[in-house]
């Protein structure tokens, strides 16, 4: 008889929503300040967004990450490639915003 895997217990089940609705927090480009950070898949971006990390456009279509500063940033957010955001500490920002 095949063996099978036990049911997942409700205390192994992330609280997190799916798809990280509300965001996570990380340490931003500067590691000093802490951002929340949102997935947005490529379903949901409907827009053309510029990436401050390489200065390239974001087209929609492409599943990518929105991040602002935690403490209240919120009308400052700022659209990245996913490899971009997961390289900020080893490189400099591309473009900087007013």
């Amino acid at each position: 008889m095949p063996r099978r895997k036990p049911p997942a217990s409700s205390q192994d089940r992330r609280s997190a929503p799916l798809g990280d609705v509300f965001g996570r927090t990380e340490s931003g480009p500067d590691r000093d300040e802490t951002y929340i950070v949102r997935s947005i898949p490529g379903s949901r971006a409907v827009k053309t967004y510029r990436c401050p990390g390489c200065d390239h456009e974001i087209p929609p279509g492409v599943a990518h990450i929105v991040a602002w500063q935690a403490d209240g940033g919120e009308d400052d957010r700022r659209h990245w490639h996913r490899g971009c955001w997961n390289g900020r500490r080893t490189r400099r920002i591309t473009r900087r915003w007013s």
